[in-house]
């Protein structure tokens, strides 16, 4: 277990001994080679205590006959039993850092330094050893687990895989063994999903098999990569309670990866902070937390969205209204594709959102938020009255709605995802001027120019790719598309989930300052409470379809009425207890 000394070794700030790289607002620039900083040694580990020892461990890559450093003497120990946080923005060094404690970085990475697992040297260890290693002795478990599942196999096939290749259990030994980790790791009736895809599977149970993948084979050392940030706040709980649980049941340790130190206050015994590629500060987690040395630490400590949104002028225009809305998908069988019954997406919803207001849409995966929103956009069938400055549009053809897609305009959660790759930022950002046309008297590129000064971008860079931004410059992207054409109404869906804390700051500081300066509308869908009480005048809570709780956003905050509206709210400020 973790020594109670703080060692706390820190980098000096800038101004005293040694020089940090500057704090960067986002991530920093694609192949920048930061300056030479004193690295940060590990505490000393008592012999036969350390399960992983990383010591000068320094990776750079290759490009084009040019090296571009991304880790730089870094120094840790995980102890057996123990779990090891690395914390840091995007970036940082903290996913090259995990892949290469087993060579998984490909060839175009250069690693130097000592790594060392049980006491064996791996850097420049044969393949064989590290095949042996990887997947038995060491884990990984991913962000995204749909990601990381084969699509088209099914659980039981992708979990007897792992136990052919180092166990050679095969046939109904790994059927037994394949039940029993998924009854391990929480998965209700376990003998009716071996024959799901991972389609089939909800986001947290798809994490529940990738943890099952992870432990299949009795490692000694888990790494966790990111391993809560696409669930929901009560999954995410529920995930961090069974990694603690199999912690102290299997005697595993740990390496911890996240951006949300939050979580990590709830799991590790040990942070390291990583900035640009460095340790810039390390030790136990209560002494990190009370007293911050780094100054960088203190920025993500203090990275939360705060504040509350604007006031609503009380004579301010209804915008969006639905009566009663209802989306049902109809189940079909048979040859003749009869309805046998109906999946009910949304059921009565009501709602009402004035200029200059944001209802803040919550609940779980699956409740129904994203299709509440689509509907309103008339974007998927509906039933009953949606109502656009007081006109029912709910059976309104194409062309009549045509000119209303001006003025309602979608940001989603995963910029990247939703940026073409092959249009530069001007084409992206202009691309709806193109169909409802440019302003009389203006030209495309000074509009562009416009908005991307307005959410904080370059204008200089709008002949650049989506790849050459960070993650945050992207989300930024996303909203100069919606907003150049100056909509009443826009839909966030997620559009903080996918950015590190302290960017998340600077995107909500940003959408409250368009609202306040154009009167917007929003709907603001999240399962981050955090940042929905930093956004939202008023909350709709839904759950199966079903909205379960709706009213002001601080009401509702100070005083839930509904158990599963208690339920959420523990979830998201767990760590505050």
């Amino acid at each position: 277990m973790p020594d109670a000394t703080d060692v706390r070794p820190v980098i000096p700030a800038p101004g005293e001994a040694a020089a940090v790289p500057a704090t960067p607002t986002d991530e920093p620039p694609p192949g920048q080679i930061l300056p030479e900083v004193p690295p940060i040694p590990a505490p000393a580990t008592p012999a036969g205590e350390a399960v992983l020892e990383v010591r000068d461990l320094t990776v750079a890559f290759r490009s084009e006959g040019r090296l571009s450093a991304a880790v730089r003497g870094v120094s840790f120990t995980v102890n057996r039993g123990e779990t090891v946080a690395l914390v840091g923005e995007s970036g940082s060094g903290k996913s090259v850092t995990a892949l290469s404690t087993v060579r998984l970085l490909g060839d175009a990475a250069e690693t130097g330094g000592s790594i060392r697992y049980e006491g064996r040297e791996l850097i420049g260890a044969p393949d064989s050893i590290l095949r042996a290693i990887r997947g038995n002795d060491i884990s990984f478990i991913f962000q995204e687990p749909m990601t990381s599942l084969n699509p088209l196999h099914t659980i039981e096939k992708q979990l007897g895989e792992s136990l052919a290749l180092h166990q050679e259990l095969r046939g109904a030994a790994a059927r037994v063994r394949i039940v029993e980790l998924l009854t391990k790791v929480g998965i209700r009736d376990p003998e009716t999903r071996l024959a799901d895809y991972p389609h089939q599977l909800s986001g947290g149970q798809r994490q529940r098999v990738m943890i099952a993948m992870a432990l299949a084979n009795g490692p000694e050392l888990l790494i966790a990569d990111e391993p809560t940030t696409a669930l929901d706040v009560t999954i995410q709980a529920q995930i961090l309670e069974l990694l603690a649980d199999l912690k102290r049941g299997e005697g595993l340790s740990m390496l911890f990866i996240s951006h949300d130190l939050g979580i990590v206050r709830r799991i590790a015994d040990r942070i390291c902070v990583m900035q640009g590629g460095l340790i810039v500060e390390q030790g136990p987690t209560a002494e990190i937390f009370a007293n911050p040395r780094h100054p960088y630490t203190r920025k993500l400590l203090a990275a939360e969205p705060k504040g509350r949104p604007g006031r609503v002028t009380e004579n301010a225009p209804e915008i969006v209204a639905t009566k009663h809305l209802k989306v049902w998908f109809p189940i079909q069988r048979g040859l003749m594709r009869r309805v046998v019954g109906h999946v009910k997406a949304v059921n009565n919803a009501t709602l009402s959102v004035r200029a200059g207001e944001t209802l803040g849409i919550v609940g779980e995966s699956g409740s129904g938020k994203t299709t509440l929103a689509l509907a309103i956009m008339r974007l998927i069938a509906s039933e009953g009255p949606i109502l656009y400055l007081g006109q029912d549009i709910s059976d309104w053809g194409t062309r009549q709605l045509r000119h209303l897609r001006r003025d309602m305009q979608i940001v989603f959660q995963d910029p990247f995802g939703s940026l073409s790759p092959r249009m530069t930022v001007e084409q992206i950002i202009g691309e709806g001027l193109g169909v409802h046309g440019v302003e009389p008297g203006r030209n495309r590129r000074e509009m562009v120019a416009e908005i991307m000064a307005e959410v904080g971008l370059d204008p200089e860079t709008m002949d650049r790719y989506p790849h050459e931004f960070s993650g945050g410059q992207r989300q930024r992207i996303a909203i100069a598309r919606a907003m150049i054409l100056r909509p009443k109404v826009v839909v966030l869906d997620e559009p903080t989930s996918a950015l590190d804390m302290t960017v998340q700051v600077q995107i909500v500081d940003l959408l409250r300052e368009l609202q306040r300066k154009y009167g917007l509308a929003y709907l603001f869908i999240s399962h981050d409470l955090r940042v929905v009480r930093a956004m939202a005048h008023q909350i709709l809570v839904m759950r199966a379809g079903d909205v379960i709780e709706a009213g002001p956003a601080e009401a509702l905050f100070a005083n839930p009425a509904t158990d599963y509206t208690r339920a959420l709210m523990a979830a998201a400020f767990a760590d505050r207890a």
